[in-house]
């Protein structure tokens, strides 16, 4: 699940993808804790080093995981960006994404697009109290799909959130990404940990989430947000 914690009322959002069971993506919004670890992007890293820091693992089977396989993370480049384009019915959302400090998020995403992974998903998840995120990338649409990897977090160092901010959902352990991101629609006052890999910035489009979060959603969680009375749907989706 990801969990938001913010003014004492822990607002709780699943995005979860299981193995093992059923696992839990979350967010956290309180001062306590921290990363474990950090595993920002070094510079002239060799493609094996890369795929080694990487870690990608192949996780068990799930009811609700799809099966695609590892990212070609040895062949993963480490500078420049990367432009993913998300084609939505309500508009075109364009994301920069940043190879240099987060080499292995842009290689899922790379791997993922060129096999039509969110093409026809849903963004489920809608959060507009305490922090203001729209929650994106489960094919399912139930908020507990992924594939059937995950990966090591990356760019935590002096991570910041706010709006525009793209990053990804995890588990509340290291190394727990797959294919769920959330889009910063509104800075917060409360905050994130620098828990969650952010991988990039939205550079046109942001007027579709804005038109997302003033429609609302239906309260369906019952620890809080819920689906956008806003219907967002990824048409396609492409990495280049």
């Amino acid at each position: 699940m990801i969990g938001l914690v913010a003014a004492a009322v822990a607002v709780v959002l699943c995005l979860g993808v299981g193995f093992a069971g059923v696992l839990f993506f979350y967010l956290r919004s309180d001062s306590e804790g921290g990363p474990s670890a950090t595993t920002d992007a070094q510079p002239g890293l060799s493609p094996g080093a890369l795929s080694a820091q990487c870690a990608g693992s192949i996780t068990p089977a799930h009811a609700q995981t799809r099966a695609v396989g590892l990212p070609d993370f040895d062949g993963a480049s480490g500078t420049g960006t990367a432009t993913m384009r998300m084609t939505t019915n309500l508009g075109q959302i364009e994301i920069t994404m940043d190879r240099a400090r987060t080499p292995c998020t842009v290689a899922s995403f790379q791997h993922l697009a060129q096999r039509k992974f969110f093409d026809g998903s849903t963004c489920h998840r809608l959060v507009t109290e305490g922090i203001f995120v729209l929650q994106c990338g489960d094919p399912t649409g139930t908020g507990m799909g992924g594939p059937d990897y995950k990966f090591a977090d990356e760019n935590l160092t002096g991570a910041r959130y706010g709006r525009g901010v793209v990053a990804m959902a995890n588990t509340g352990e290291p190394g727990t990404n797959g294919s769920q991101f959330f889009i910063i629609f509104q800075d917060s006052s409360s905050g994130l940990q620098p828990l969650y890999t952010p991988f990039g910035t939205v550079t046109s489009g942001i007027e579709v989430v804005d038109r997302v979060a003033a429609g609302g959603h239906d309260n369906s969680i019952s620890a809080g947000g819920g689906v956008p009375k806003v219907g967002i749907t990824i048409q396609n989706l492409t990495v280049g």
